[in-house]
């Protein structure tokens, strides 16, 4: 087998007729015609990747693709829809899709495009990747701007994703507002230097269990903060 395939098709005819491809192609295919039964699918097959139609009776597709994005981090997803605005193949790519086939397509075009998509994967997986930072449970991805904690992507502003980063680069060295400032804001801001506290605060409450008592991000007091990892020192 190539490798396991969720097909996410309300339409019998269709879903069925890309499942039949797909299985002389040599593929493993679920198939789901509803979103809740997608992410349930998904979850306990672990597919090798998704085929996403947007047209879906209880979900909308572009929301169904964001949350499968977040809970099945690193499963490529190709959407297949009628749907063939530009805007549209934007919105979907930006949301974790890794390809966008506007229907009516060729089954043959459509096997290529999954193979195409499941090399370029396993060649990244392989690969080791300088773009990416981890720390205790955190992955952070400085491409695509994305931290996961412990495999579930967090929702973090432009900001919070620099300030994380900047932290993560510097483990366990205390770094001052003035520091956080001129990094994160720039040398020209001459805004309330408070700024740094208040994003401090939000960004705990996103990344730790208890923001109160942080494990992660703690304050050096007199000084500044830290981004803590005990396995680092």
């Amino acid at each position: 087998m190539e490798g396991k395939i969720l097909v996410v098709e309300d339409e019998l005819s269709i879903r069925k007729l890309i499942s039949f491809n797909l299985q002389r192609s040599n593929f493993e295919v679920i198939e789901a015609g509803e979103g809740k039964l997608a992410l349930q699918l998904a979850k306990e097959h672990q597919p090798s990747l998704i085929l996403l139609d947007l047209n879906l009776p209880d979900a909308d597709g572009f929301e169904l693709c964001e949350k499968l994005t977040e809970k099945q981090p690193g499963t490529p997803i190709i959407i297949v829809s009628a749907r063939g605005q530009d805007m549209e193949k934007i919105m979907g790519l930006e949301l974790g899709a890794d390809d966008y086939i506007v229907k009516p397509f060729n089954p043959l075009e459509l096997v290529a495009r999954i193979r195409s998509v499941l090399r370029r994967t396993a060649k990244s997986e392989k690969e080791v990747n300088p773009d990416i930072i981890k720390t205790g449970p955190f992955m952070i991805e400085l491409k695509t701007q994305r931290v996961y904690k412990a495999g579930k992507l967090m929702k973090l502003t432009a900001r919070e994703f620099q300030m994380i980063k900047f932290f993560t680069e510097k483990l366990n060295e205390p770094i001052t507002r003035d520091e956080l400032l001129d990094e994160i804001w720039g040398l020209n801001y001459f805004g309330d230097p408070k700024t740094v506290d208040v994003h401090i605060r939000r960004l705990r409450e996103k990344i730790e269990d208890d923001p109160s008592n942080p494990s992660f991000l703690k304050t050096v007091w007199g000084y500044g903060y830290s981004f803590f990892d005990e396995e680092a020192q």
